[in-house]
């Protein structure tokens, strides 16, 4: 069960911090095949297990990626309610859909990260979360050096 409770999350960062990083790189979000090949190089997938990441990341992207744009116009819509004259049942409404949209968004990413689960062998699930946990160190270690960097320059 503990491995489950590790998993989950770094696949959840493996899907979602590649592509954002990329794009705060400039080189825009990995391809879906681009992803499942990083994921091949780190745990050895065979084509079975490639076509059904494709599929699942494709069905995650289009899913997660209608409600992303859906909740980017409800927020449009809140910030744009801010003004001394506001309409409390307006801002409410739309607050709420905002939620509800969140909670869908939450609900359908982990259980598509279940099902992501679903695809590797044990010893893949093994090498991923020693991979993620690698991750993990690697960037702690940047924010420390960054946040000493700043200190002396600082100091």
């Amino acid at each position: 069960m503990q491995l489950t409770k590790l998993f989950v999350p770094a696949v959840a960062a493996l899907t979602f911090s590649v592509p954002a990083m990329a794009q705060q790189m400039g080189g825009g979000a990995p391809s879906i095949d681009d992803q499942v090949n990083q994921l091949d190089e780190m745990v050895n997938l065979d084509e079975g297990q490639k076509q059904e990441l494709t599929n699942l990341l494709t069905q995650m992207q289009n899913d997660i990626g209608a409600n992303e744009q859906e909740a980017q116009q409800l927020q449009q819509q809140l910030s744009e309610h801010v003004q001394s004259d506001y309409d409390e049942a307006a801002i409410r409404a739309d607050a709420e859909k905002l939620g509800d949209l969140t909670a869908e968004m939450t609900a359908d990413s982990i259980i598509i990260q279940s099902q992501i689960e679903g695809v590797f062998t044990q010893e893949q699930q093994d090498q991923l979360d020693e991979a993620m946990a690698q991750r993990q160190e690697q960037m702690q270690q940047m924010q420390e050096q960054m946040q000493q960097q700043m200190e002396q320059q600082g100091g």
